[in-house]
């Protein structure tokens, strides 16, 4: 893989991965449009990896109290950090059944085209403009029930479909269910932290049987590192404007990626 591709699906990947627009669609569009050949799953994960240890980084003091919480929560206590563990463990069953099962019937490849990509994320960008124009803000982390996160771990499964977008069909259940632009923004990477870890486990255990991974490694680390910084840019970017500019400029940028691609199919 030359330097420029390793760059461009590196800054692509942390800066996508946490907007409501699609980073899994970002990436397999990529190479594609440079018409280079795919980048591996090596690269997919080291490219996750950054990311993950971006919103680690991002939002220590939320991962410091629910480290300690998972400690009280062994001795019968629910701190405001524990409760934040069982929020998020409540919304993971539907991703990991609904993922182990594409993985089981090998289905993860079929949903890798351009069309379900262009088709998926003209359809998840009314859902997310109608949520936010709609949607009222009058719960907070610390005020959702245990129901809402279920219901946006329901959401959350459907984001396996290339184009859906994790954060933007996460943010849209959370808006559409009261929670505040940050707060459902928030929500929505705080939950991806143990999708990201597992997505990794599943990718590695592929990797495995692949002599040629260990030639990546060097290029892997390199998108490692871009995509944390750019996550970590991009992180901070959406946190302090959401609240300000509303996710209208992400859904019309899914209308135009969306559109550009169908008639690019035409062609």
């Amino acid at each position: 893989m030359t330097l420029i591709h390793l760059v461009v699906l590196a800054l692509i990947q942390g800066i996508t991965e946490f907007l409501p627009i699609s980073s899994s669609a970002h990436l397999i569009l990529t190479p594609t449009l440079l018409g280079e050949a795919d980048q591996g799953p090596l690269i997919d994960v080291m490219a996750h990896a950054g990311t993950l240890l971006a919103v680690l980084v991002y939002f220590w003091r939320d991962i410091r109290d629910v480290v300690i919480g998972k400690f009280a929560l062994l001795t019968g206590r629910i701190t405001p950090g524990g409760r934040l563990a069982l929020l998020v463990a409540a919304s993971l069953p539907p991703v990991l059944i609904f993922g182990g099962a594409l993985f089981a019937f090998d289905l993860i490849d079929a949903l890798r085209s351009p069309m379900v990509i262009a088709i998926s994320t003209l359809v998840f960008a009314l859902p997310l403009w109608l949520a936010d124009r709609y949607g009222r803000s009058v719960k907070s982390i610390e005020t959702m029930s245990f129901k809402d996160a279920a219901l946006i771990g329901l959401a959350q499964a459907i984001a396996l479909i290339p184009g859906a977008s994790r954060s933007g069909v996460t943010m849209t259940a959370g808006r559409a269910l009261g929670l505040g632009r940050s707060e459902s923004a928030r929500f929505s990477m705080l939950m991806s932290i143990p999708v990201i870890v597992a997505f990794a486990i599943v990718s590695v255990i592929r990797l495995m049987a692949e002599t040629e991974a260990t030639t990546q490694l060097h290029d892997g680390l390199l998108v490692a590192a871009l995509s944390f910084v750019s996550a970590l840019g991009a992180i901070a970017v959406l946190m302090r404007l959401v609240d300000r500019i509303g996710f209208l400029p992400f859904v019309l940028y899914r209308v135009a990626l969306g559109v550009g691609l169908l008639v690019w199919l035409a062609l």
